[in-house]
């Protein structure tokens, strides 16, 4: 009897340990592929559409703004340009100044040159050490003369800067209230259009999801290579509603029945049934 009892409590420990070990196989087997949302061919057509009419609406936006972007960069390269020009005819007028402040200093020293010049003729022994010393105040004469030249031209040189500076500093002016306008103006029409945008950019990030890498990646280089930006179009009166060539009858069916994503042969842009637009 013992023997029988333990036999049985064996098969039972067993059978515990097999139904653990499939409940372990169970929780950690991954999930399949049937867990994971596919999408039909149709529902990514769909999206493909819907996410055109959200980067239409982002165009439109967008075009609202028109060249004020670049208006404004414009704008304040100019006004950087007019500052950087500024700065160069004030550093201009400091060193004509400077140059006019050394120029008196030689002057000052070549008069203190002719007074000890002259002192010493009064103590010379012969006519030649006399007229060596008269060469001398000569030569700082002369000194005095060119230095005097040069500070004239220097101080025109300092006061065309100065006007130079003056010009372009109005001109300063007048482009910063043009910058600010612009500024005003852009910063006006992105903050009415910030809470729209905000909107469509997190709808269009929610339909992405449902098309894969390879065709969105098509979607974008269209979009990038047409003017108007329109990369997905639909089938009006038998025409491409980008390029307007006619369909021909059984592609229509083709693109009515959406099990494939079919591009216009003229001009590349996916095409999709007017009854899918209306839904």
């Amino acid at each position: 009897m013992a023997t029988k009892s333990s036999t049985a409590t064996s098969k039972k420990s067993t059978t515990s340990a097999e139904n653990t070990t499939k409940d372990t196989a169970v929780k950690a087997a991954p999930k399949s592929s049937s867990d994971v949302k596919e999408f039909s061919t149709a529902e990514k057509i769909a999206a493909l559409y819907e996410l055109q009419l959200i980067d239409s609406r982002i165009d439109e936006i967008n075009h609202i703004k028109g060249s004020l972007p670049n208006e404004v960069n414009d704008m304040e390269d100019a006004v950087a340009g007019a500052e950087a020009l500024i700065a160069k005819h004030t550093s201009e007028v400091e060193a004509a100044q400077n140059a006019v402040k050394a120029k008196k200093e030689e002057i000052e020293q070549a008069k203190n040159l002719i007074a000890k010049y002259e002192e010493q003729q009064k103590e010379v022994r012969n006519n030649r050490e006399f007229e060596s010393l008269g060469k001398e105040v000569e030569y700082q004469n002369l000194e005095i003369e060119l230095c005097e030249k040069r500070i004239k031209e220097f101080n025109a040189e300092a006061k065309a800067k100065k006007v130079l500076a003056e010009e372009a500093g109005e001109l300063l002016k007048d482009r910063q209230k043009e910058l600010e306008a612009k500024r005003k103006e852009l910063e006006s029409i992105e903050e009415e259009s910030a809470d729209e945008l905000n909107q469509l950019n997190g709808e269009a990030s929610v339909i992405k999801e449902k098309i894969d890498e390879r065709l969105l990646n098509a979607y974008e280089r269209i979009r990038k290579n047409t003017r108007n930006g329109l990369a997905v179009v639909t089938v009006e009166r038998d025409a491409c509603g980008g390029c307007f060539n006619r369909i021909p009858p059984q592609r229509q069916i083709d693109i009515e029945a959406s099990k494939k994503v079919i591009v216009c042969e003229y001009c590349g842009r996916v095409l999709v049934s007017s009854n899918l637009a209306g839904e």
